[in-house]
């Protein structure tokens, strides 16, 4: 198995329906990408105030390597590009296999 995890900081016009389409977007893509078990949303919520900006957490998991190398350049993930790229102010991407 693969996670495929993203921290984000959002621009700060990034509204709320805009953020609610995409987070609607990443949950669609487990019924669009061979491989992809599992899409987790979060916001973060910890009193230690050390993320640095970064507002939410998306964490994707595969079922192997493969299968998160296919998502690259899959279709699907490229039209996900297209609403998400315009609301990121900054990105952090980070895959570990477990």
């Amino acid at each position: 198995m693969v996670r495929h995890l993203l921290l984000v900081r959002f621009k700060a016009d990034a509204s709320d329906d805009a953020l609610a389409a995409l987070q609607a977007a990443f949950m669609a893509m487990v019924n669009k990408v061979s491989g992809l078990v599992e899409v987790e949303w979060g916001e973060n919520n910890s009193p230690e105030h050390k993320n640095k900006g970064y507002s939410h957490c998306i964490m994707m998991t595969f079922s192997d390597l493969i299968a998160r190398d296919n998502y690259l350049p899959d279709p699907a993930h490229k039209a996900l590009k297209i609403i998400f790229r315009p609301l990121i102010d900054d990105i952090i991407v980070f895959d570990y296999r477990f």
